[in-house]
């Protein structure tokens, strides 16, 4: 899976769960970006990306993201 392949999912998922098709994400993306993406959607958003990537997050790993493109490198170090 590559890195676009990845954004492309991203996208549809961040779509999916904000219910707003004008979404784009990337690498810089935080969560000050996006009107209303709070703590309880980021669980949502979580939940999410998990089921479409078939992964799971560890804690460490949630607490450290600090935008979408460490979501990615996440993603893409999980990818088998």
């Amino acid at each position: 899976m590559t890195r676009e392949e990845v954004f492309k999912r991203l996208n549809e998922v961040f779509r999916d769960v904000f219910d707003d098709e004008t979404i784009c994400v990337n690498d810089a993306t935080t969560s000050e970006d996006i009107e209303d993406w709070d703590s309880l959607e980021h669980i949502n958003l979580l939940a999410a990306v998990e089921q479409e990537f078939g992964m799971k997050f560890n804690m460490g790993q949630v607490v450290s993201m600090k935008n979408v493109g460490e979501m990615a490198d996440i993603i893409l170090s999980q990818a088998g």
